[in-house]
């Protein structure tokens, strides 16, 4: 009955085409979208650098960019406050011995890594998550825009104590952050 084919419906052309401009309009909306994901994980100048320790079951922090006259830098652990140590308003498993303090309005960049076996340092709230892997730096950075407290856990299931490597990070306004540094320096 159907002698002739229909050359619309069976068209390699109109195939090819409609396979063709597809993929150049993913091209075209792929080649800036990865400029913008390489560019999102570069700080070109961080205010500070905040160096991120993972240990069986604490943190330890350095800042590097501050050194005493005897080339030491801010270093300490942050551990966990035990539930029966805790003041009246302290959140149970959240809260730590020594905090992150860091300025607000100053561009942060964060190095991770771990001493042991695999943790991750999350703070939800800063939109920051970075796995800590042994002999390896991963780095990540934040922004803070106001002040406050913001907490985090060890996000990795590194071991039977995993669940209590909480992470504060307090947010201060840049005068209350040199004096803390200028105390912190004294200490060291």
């Amino acid at each position: 009955n159907n002698p002739t084919v229909d050359n619309f419906t069976h068209s390699t052309k109109l195939e090819i085409i409609w396979t063709v401009v597809p993929a150049l309009v993913l091209m075209v909306i792929a080649i800036p979208s990865f400029a913008l994901l390489y560019s999102m994980d570069e700080m070109l100048d961080p205010a500070i650098t905040l160096k991120v320790i993972g240990h069986q079951w604490y943190w330890t922090y350095e800042y590097s960019d501050y050194t005493t006259n005897d080339d030491q830098s801010i270093v300490f652990d942050s551990y966990m406050i035990p539930e029966d140590d805790l003041e009246l308003g302290q959140l149970r498993l959240l809260e730590v011995d020594n905090r992150v303090v860091v300025p607000t309005q100053t561009a942060v960049r964060v190095i991770v890594t771990a001493a042991d076996v695999l943790h991750s340092w999350a703070v939800p709230s800063l939109g920051v998550k970075c796995d800590a892997v042994p002999g390896r730096l991963n780095q990540t950075s934040f922004f803070l825009k106001r002040e406050g407290v913001f907490y985090g856990q060890c996000s990795e299931l590194c071991g039977a104590n995993h669940g209590f490597m909480p992470i504060v990070v307090e947010g201060v306004s840049l005068d209350d952050y040199t004096s803390w540094i200028s105390n912190k320096m004294e200490e060291a």
